[in-house]
């Protein structure tokens, strides 16, 4: 992790820029990434959509015209070919191609919003990540991946029914619209990029990604496990001990945790050979 990306997500989480902290991340793709020019993309972008805005414009009005601007004018679109590509990830490609995935089209959503008046938040619904306004009403839930569409509880409901199966109460929904936190947004991004690169089974990109979630959200001790494992499959006995002994210290009482027993003896046994 980058000092500049390690000193935002250890201070208070309504300092963090978002979009400062999804380029640093895409810095792990590309490491000579000047984040100063995309951030400077941004707010030209923001300035662009000022210009369509009037001062008394209602919050309705509003994020009509960041619809039109953003998907329309500007022709941001999901990334339907390839949805697994870590380019869609990485927020710099996301502004060069105009296409990406739930997380990062919503992170720029926010963003633009945010600057002409919005009080958008983001929202970890089950399924793809989702956006929120905040009304004297209640809340208006929007979907950047589908052009940023307004959703009501039948259009929830139905989509909580298709991850999940069963009934969906309106309770079940209001639970999971609850407001993620700038931190939860940056770690839910970092695990799109574990799965992708796990996916391909690039283990040695993957592993930094794992020790920036654990980074930034050290209480996530599921990450320990999975950076174990990781570790245990790279030959790296030692510190897979590490994580594992330290998950079963913080979560003894886990369903996995006689696995994760089993794994530790054999690791001691390794280890002891090493010595």
């Amino acid at each position: 992790m980058s000092e500049r990306l390690q000193q935002i997500v250890s201070g208070p989480d309504e300092d963090i820029s978002l979009a400062e902290a999804a380029l640093l991340i895409a810095g792990h793709g590309y490491p000579d990434l000047n984040v100063a020019a995309y951030l400077s993309r941004i707010e030209e972008l923001a300035y662009m959509l000022r210009l369509r805005i009037d001062e008394d414009d209602s919050i309705p009005e509003r994020i009509s015209a960041l619809n039109q601007f953003l998907f329309g004018e500007l022709g941001f679109a999901a990334a339907s070919d390839d949805y697994y590509d870590p380019r869609n990830s990485f927020l710099n490609e996301v502004l060069e191609r105009r296409t990406g995935i739930p997380i990062t089209l919503s992170v720029i959503y926010m963003e633009l919003g945010r600057k002409v008046g919005l009080p958008l938040q983001g929202v970890s619904f089950p399924g793809h990540f989702l956006v929120k306004c905040v009304v004297p009403e209640g809340a208006v839930v929007l979907d950047p991946y589908s052009g940023g569409i307004s959703l009501g509880l039948p259009d929830l409901q139905k989509r909580l029914r298709e991850v999940q199966g069963g009934e969906v109460s309106r309770a079940i929904v209001a639970e999971l619209l609850v407001s993620a936190s700038n931190k939860e947004i940056i770690v839910r991004l970092l695990r799109n990029l574990k799965a992708i690169y796990l996916r391909e089974h690039k283990l040695d990109k993957a592993l930094p990604i794992m020790n920036w979630i654990i980074a930034t959200l050290p209480e996530q001790t599921a990450e320990l496990r999975d950076r174990g494992m990781i570790y245990q499959e790279l030959e790296c006995p030692r510190a897979a001990l590490t994580d594992f002994e330290t998950y079963l210290q913080l979560s003894p009482g886990s369903d996995d945790a006689g696995d994760i027993r089993t794994r530790i003896i054999e690791l001691r046994k390794e280890v002891a050979r090493l010595n």
